[in-house]
């Protein structure tokens, strides 16, 4: 009896170290995850704070894990925007339905003050970009103009509802570092999606 019991005790304290250990490896790598290092040439260093269509607040750094592919316009806008979305929806649906779940198509603002969260809202409305992978971002001037600034974006106001602004598309693998840039409008999105894809088969 006193040998079973002895055995018994064993097999507990044995089993109980095996778990232990299996959950703190587990800890360990999540954490490791988490805290992966980001690279000096990242968007994720940017520490600004950005709103949402749906009126949430993030960080660059919140869009981490996937290929972002990025566009500064403002919703006002009558004549270069609309075809810089016209170009991001165009390489929406031309990239495989398996791939969008690991993708994300950002628009930024560069009218804060006129694009609140709520006209962002109505604009993915009206735009037909609703699903969960299209995300609008309101920010401060400071904010968007910092930005900007990264993706070699130029803009100007020119009367209170209008802007000259670059033409850019940027593809960002998921860890935020540029992969590739398309400047221009209406062009062959061939290139971006082929890059897009290829940076998706590198995760």
């Amino acid at each position: 009896m006193q040998m079973n019991f002895r055995i018994k005790t064993f097999l507990f304290l044995f089993t109980y170290l095996l778990i232990s250990n299996a959950c703190e490896l587990k800890q360990s790598d999540d954490s490791a995850l988490e805290n992966e290092a980001i690279g000096e040439h990242s968007i994720f260093n940017l520490e600004s704070s950005w709103n949402t269509q749906d009126s949430q607040s993030i960080r660059l750094e919140d869009l981490k894990g996937k290929v972002t592919v990025m566009v500064m316009i403002y919703t006002s806008c009558k004549v270069a925007c609309p075809r810089l979305v016209a170009d991001m929806r165009n390489i929406e649906s031309d990239i495989p339905a398996k791939y969008l779940p690991d993708i994300q198509f950002v628009l930024v603002s560069i009218d804060p003050e006129t694009d609140t969260p709520s006209r962002l809202k109505s604009f993915a409305k009206e735009n037909e970009m609703e699903e969960d992978h299209w995300i609008f971002l309101q920010g401060s001037e400071g904010t968007t103009r910092e930005l900007a600034n990264v993706l070699s974006v130029k803009y100007e106001e020119i009367s209170p509802i209008d802007f000259s602004h670059s033409n850019i598309i940027s593809v960002f693998n998921p860890n935020g570092e540029l992969v590739y840039q398309q400047e221009g409008l209406g062009l062959d999105n061939a290139k971006t999606i082929e890059k897009i894809i290829s940076t998706l088969k590198e995760m």
